[in-house]
């Protein structure tokens, strides 16, 4: 099947050669990431629910999901939550099929409450949080719809991607998945809401940490510093695997002990005090805000996973840009994907998918150009195949 793929070289200096490089990651329990968690959980709880019922996943598109912060009043041994969370769900369902009514909020709520307590284990999410399901109404006559052939595009817009990541990118990456994923079962004082900050300047690295404290797993302000200070050296032990670099690492920097002033929560999450949170003001789909590279605004997050293109090629590009990198054999040094639909037009039929390479020295970009549209060949044919891999959590989007 014809596609417009085009391979160009990549006119600019490699990422690790530039003198400044910014790279940040929200952590799972960051607002904007428990609002991207959400929004994808119910997305694929109504998938699951389309699939069984009818065995394909119906139009829906769940991803404007709000957090709106609570209030609490944290102290050193233990403090409470004053006033609840409130997280609406917001976006576009198929409720009725051939005059039948499905139980799309049920459905929804319970997705989006089993999300968060499965990542905020502090967090009484019965008690502490309000659920409020707003999705919009569809109905559809499915004996129609069955003779679709092609899954067309719901939207004219882009995706992109890039590879491999930089050491700072994989840095702030795993920096930030060590901590919520691992130190966390360690270190209970240590919260889920976390945000790491990479900045390199030349060879040196320096790490930002924010990383929200549980009041009843400190007593005191001694303690307090003693977790800050493992936190620093297990980051410090994690950096050391993955770059050569130098790096410093510094944590809760806004704290001051003078005025009693403590990155402290009662649930580890900020969002229990006021901080609010919405889907796509966090990571890309690639799991990092990245200034220094390409990057589309895009919420993935919530996009129904068959059509919606916004989800599709983002996931898409970075998939491509990766497998370019590893089927070149260390041949290409930096790769940019760019993929643009037309609304109404096949999904695997873009407008263009635009491939930048930049080639290693010494190699011509005409030894790299077939195998990166070969990659982009093969990868547009594995689109359908895409759905089933974010519902069985091979593909992430934030």
């Amino acid at each position: 099947m014809a596609r417009n793929i085009q391979v160009e070289p990549l006119r600019t200096l490699n990422i690790e050669e530039q003198e400044v490089e910014l790279v940040e990651r929200k952590g799972l329990g960051h607002p904007d990431s428990i609002a991207d968690g959400v929004s994808e959980s119910v997305s694929r709880a109504l998938s699951r629910l389309y699939l069984d019922e009818f065995g394909r996943i119906l139009h829906h598109n769940t991803d404007e999901t709000q957090v709106v912060g609570g209030a609490s009043e944290p102290k050193f041994g233990g403090g409470k939550v004053t006033a609840p969370i409130y997280v609406l769900l917001v976006g576009r369902a198929t409720t009725e099929v051939n005059g039948e009514r499905l139980p799309y909020r049920q459905t929804a709520i319970e997705a989006a409450k089993a999300y968060v307590k499965s990542i905020c284990s502090h967090l009484d999410a019965e008690k502490h949080v309000e659920f409020d399901c707003r999705i919009g109404q569809g109905s559809v006559d499915l004996r129609g719809v069955f003779d679709q052939k092609a899954v067309l595009s719901n939207d004219t817009s882009f995706g992109v991607g890039f590879a491999p990541y930089s050491d700072t990118e994989r840095l702030v990456l795993e920096s930030e998945r060590f901590l919520t994923t691992k130190l966390k079962k360690r270190l209970p004082a240590l919260g889920e809401d976390v945000k790491v900050m990479g900045y390199r300047s030349g060879d040196a690295i320096r790490l930002t940490v924010a990383a929200a404290l549980v009041d009843s797993e400190v007593r005191d302000p001694t303690e307090y510093q003693n977790v800050c200070e493992e936190i620093h050296d297990q980051l410090a032990g994690v950096a050391s695997k993955l770059t050569h670099r130098d790096v410093s690492i510094d944590v809760n920097t806004a704290d001051d002990p003078e005025l009693g002033r403590f990155y402290l929560t009662v649930t580890g999450l900020s969002m229990e005090a006021g901080d609010d949170g919405s889907v796509g003001r966090g990571n890309r789909a690639n799991g990092l805000i990245t200034p220094c590279r390409p990057m589309s605004l895009e919420a993935s997050a919530g996009k129904n996973p068959v059509n919606h293109v916004g989800k599709i090629y983002n996931i898409l590009a970075g998939l491509i840009a990766q497998d370019i990198v590893k089927e070149t054999g260390g041949n290409v040094r930096e790769v940019h994907v760019r993929i643009l639909s037309q609304i109404g037009k096949p999904v695997d039929q873009p407008q263009v998918a635009s491939i930048q390479l930049l080639p290693s020295n010494g190699v011509k970009i005409t030894e790299v150009k077939p195998t990166a549209a070969a990659v982009a060949q093969r990868w547009f044919d594995q689109i359908p195949s895409i759905p089933q891999k974010l519902l069985t959590d091979k593909l992430t989007v934030f």
